[in-house]
């Protein structure tokens, strides 16, 4: 039985997903909702997930995320775009916020229900920014501000507190520089070509103009010309001008012919191949996409890794999965199970936290006029009266920009002690890092159903292909955001103990999913823990595909990640050998284990002594 049909949430999302559809003016425009960040493609529209609970500023965030994407759809050409979007990187973010400010202003003037939505998103992307709390110009960015001032003076709308403090320490910079320009700003708004060219005056005006690149008006002039013009060597003779006679004094009347025709036959013969033999070619423009293209790769680490349908798969948050009371209650009984267990963890959590602290407080500058009083140059104080006071100001440490996502299988095998030490150890590292200003992210992934599912309910009915891909129903769990503070995902944990929950894992996909989500955030450094108890397993895809497909795309998964280097990535194996998978990694063969090397891995990371790195590489070969 699914746990979703009872969902209140549920009539809303449908609502709104129509509502969505009517205002892009696009009857086929898939909408559905992820717990990823928000976005669009061509043909889809991504929403943030709404929970069972329906809180009015999760509903509000929806609407006004479906209203913004909507309006891009609906008034916003992608080869325009293209066309006129300058190569360098803050000329192009400059253009983007801009196009991104027109569409929503047009919104604003042709349904006006639409700006206040858009408003409240504005204002919690504002907060989560922390552009509420800015106070210099330096510190905001320019095209955020550019965007906001452009779709201020389009709607005459102000705007949510944070984005109106943006914009207000950039407007007298941008008005300063770009006034006269951005009087022509409302009678640009509906022609994208005419407001692409107005934004790009605008960037040129705040100084970017060496970002802007070639003037795409100025290379289809060219093109144009060249296209009347022609090749100059076979124009000459061409030409019935006497200074074109002189200049070919060898060339006869009859030769002259011959070269006149030699052209208007070639073109003949092309015409009649074009209709004869050249099919289709010929009638698409050179450098146009085809009209319909193979769809994108379902893995970005292996272009040939298949899967048969993604229709039945489930990316949820906990809260979702289960009410409120349930939540406390199976929190209460994994509390219960893990008492004995809690001081081991804690003092381990404490050690971490310390040596954390210890890097934060062991860097200094000194000699600073304001700050901490620096106790040890008071001699000089008592020495000579006349000598200032001296304070010190404690340095910021690489790691404060930091998040780190814990994944977790939650597959079959991992159930009883393994789930239980894997829940308590995520949630108390999550509230050490978050004591450090480190964002913590905890995901988990398993199926949502043995042996297949719908998906495998769906290649029966279709008469059994041969090698359908992955053939199971994923269910990727987010049991805390990397921007929800803990107190909030203290319950979520307590999923894990939920009866039925845990089934199969598909490592490689859960893997490729958590990866995506941890390289859209902010932060310079990320870093994933993966713990697994095996190799990916699924019955239902390895009885009818190669015996190693799920473990060769875990494989290329994993070379992906490390190739790129955008992660970095370490995993813990309770009772299996995930070194052979993962360059950074160590096994252990007792669950309680598991606390300490999740510490010791994570504290090692943090290190900056270049030889405690090479005594956390030494553990993983130790293994």
């Amino acid at each position: 039985m699914s746990i979703q049909n009872d969902n209140p949430a549920d009539p809303f999302k449908k609502a709104l997903a129509e509502a969505t559809k009517v205002m892009a003016d696009d009857s086929e425009l898939s909408v559905h909702y992820s717990v990823d960040p928000s976005g669009k493609t061509v043909d889809s529209v991504r929403l943030p997930q709404v929970s069972r609970r329906m809180t009015r500023d999760e509903v509000l965030l929806a609407r006004g995320t479906a209203d913004a994407l909507a309006l891009h759809h609906r008034y916003h050409d992608a080869g325009t775009h293209a066309k006129y979007s300058p190569p360098g990187d803050m000329a192009r973010d400059l253009y983007e916020a801009m196009e991104t400010a027109r569409c929503e202003a047009m919104g604003a003037r042709d349904m006006p229900g639409t700006a206040g939505n858009i408003d409240h998103k504005i204002g919690v992307e504002a907060k989560r920014a922390g552009y509420d709390g800015i106070t210099n110009a330096q510190d905001a960015p320019l095209p955020v501000a550019a965007g906001y001032l452009i779709r201020h003076l389009a709607t005459g709308r102000p705007m949510p507190e944070g984005a109106q403090n943006v914009m207000e320490l950039w407007r007298d910079h941008i008005e300063g520089h770009a006034g006269t320009t951005l009087e022509d700003l409302n009678d640009k708004l509906s022609d994208q070509t005419e407001f692409a060219r107005f934004a790009r005056r605008m960037i040129e005006d705040l100084g970017f103009g060496d970002q802007l690149g070639d003037d795409p008006d100025q290379s289809d002039e060219d093109m144009e010309d060249q296209a009347e013009d022609g090749d100059p060597e076979e124009q000459e003779p061409d030409s019935t001008g006497d200074d074109d006679s002189e200049d070919q004094p060898d060339a006869s009347p009859e030769q002259s012919q011959d070269e006149q025709q030699d052209p208007s036959e070639a073109q003949v013969t092309s015409d009649d191949m074009s209709e004869d033999d050249m099919g289709e070619e010929v009638e698409m423009p050179e450098g146009e996409a085809p009209l319909d293209p193979p769809p994108p790769p379902v893995s970005d680490a292996d272009p040939n890794y298949v899967i048969y349908t993604a229709d039945f798969d489930e990316e949820i948050a906990a809260e979702d999965l289960a009410d409120a009371a349930e939540l406390e209650r199976l929190r209460a009984y994994l509390d219960q199970q893990l008492d004995p267990l809690k001081g081991a963890v804690g003092r381990l959590a404490n050690k971490l936290q310390r040596r954390l602290q210890a890097q934060q407080n062991r860097s200094w500058d000194f000699d600073k006029e304001e700050g901490i009083l620096d106790a040890g140059r008071l001699a000089r104080v008592v020495a000579n009266p006349t000598t200032p006071l001296s304070f010190k100001v404690e340095k910021d440490t690489e790691f404060r920009d930091t998040v780190v996502t814990l994944l977790l299988d939650n597959s079959g095998s991992m159930r009883g002690r393994p789930i239980s030490i894997a829940a308590i150890c995520a949630d108390v590292l999550a509230r050490t890092l978050e004591r450090c200003s480190v964002k913590v992210e905890i995901l988990g992934f398993t199926t949502r159903a043995w042996k297949g599912g719908q998906s495998r309910e769906r290649w029966l009915n279709d008469g059994r292909p041969q090698q359908p891909g992955r053939l199971n129903d994923l269910r990727h769990i987010v049991y805390k955001g990397a921007d929800a503070p803990w107190r909030r995902a203290r319950a979520n944990l307590g999923l894990m103990m939920k009866e039925g929950l845990l089934k199969e894992n598909i490592d490689g996909e859960a893997l490729e999913w958590a990866h995506r989500r941890l390289v859209n955030r902010r932060e310079a450094r990320k870093i994933m823990m993966v713990i697994s108890d095996g190799a990916p397993v699924d019955d239902s895809s390895l009885s009818v595909n190669p015996a190693n497909f799920l473990e060769k795309h875990l494989r290329d998964v994993i070379a992906m990640v490390e190739k790129r280097r955008a992660v970095e990535l370490l995993a813990i194996g309770i009772g299996h050998d995930v070194t052979r998978y993962y360059d950074r990694a160590v096994t252990i063969t007792d669950v309680d284990q598991l606390a300490g090397a999740m510490t010791e891995q994570l504290a090692a990371l943090f290190d900056n002594d270049p030889r405690a790195r090479a005594r956390f590489s030494g553990i993983r070969r130790a293994s």
